[in-house]
C-alpha cells in the first residue's frame, strides 16, 4: 500500500512491494453465488456448505429435479462455467482463506478445501496462482496467526 499519495511504500501492511519470480497478477474474482434463479441458489448455498463431497452433475441435477441439459445450461447462464471449473475455483477460494489465517498443514487444507489429494490441490493451485500454496501462505498470511 502506497502512502502520502503514493510518494513511498507503506511497509505496515505486511504485503511485499512487488511479486516475486513468476508469480501472476491475482485480482480475486469472486465465484457467482447467488442468481435470479432460486434453484441454483439453492444448490449454491448446498455446494458450499459440502464442498468436501464429491459431486457430480447427475447427483445435482437428481437433487434439483431437472435435466441434465437444462442443469448445464441453467449453471452455465449463472455462473459462466461448468460444474466441475466452479467447484475447483470455489475449493480454491477456501482454500486460500485457510492458508491466510490457519496453520494448518497443507494436506489438511486440501482435505477441508474437498481436494480429495494434495497432489491434486497443489496442481490447480499452481495452474491458477503460479505459485506453490506454501509461498502463498508466506506472503499473504495473516501475521498474528
Amino acid at each position: 500500500m502506497w502512502c502520502e499519495n503514493c510518494q513511498s511504500y507503506c511497509p505496515n501492511t505486511g504485503y511485499p512491494p512487488y511479486r516475486e519470480g513468476g508469480q501472476a497478477q491475482f485480482i480475486e474474482r469472486p465465484i457467482s453465488r447467488s442468481t435470479p434463479n432460486h434453484n441454483i441458489n439453492a444448490l449454491f448455498a448446498y455446494l458450499n456448505e459440502n464442498l468436501t463431497a464429491l459431486h457430480s452433475t447427475d447427483s445435482l441435477t437428481e437433487r434439483l429435479s431437472m435435466s441434465r441439459s437444462t442443469f448445464t445450461r441453467h449453471f452455465r447462464k449463472a455462473t459462466g462455467m461448468s460444474l466441475n471449473q466452479w467447484l475447483i475455483e470455489a475449493r480454491l477460494q477456501r482454500a486460500r482463506e485457510l492458508l491466510e489465517s490457519t496453520d494448518l498443514s497443507i494436506t489438511d487444507i486440501a482435505e477441508q478445501s474437498g481436494f480429495h489429494s494434495d497432489t491434486a490441490f497443489r496442481q490447480h493451485f499452481l495452474k491458477k496462482h503460479k505459485i506453490s500454496p506454501n509461498r502463498w501462505r508466506k506472503q499473504f498470511q495473516i501475521k498474528d496467526v
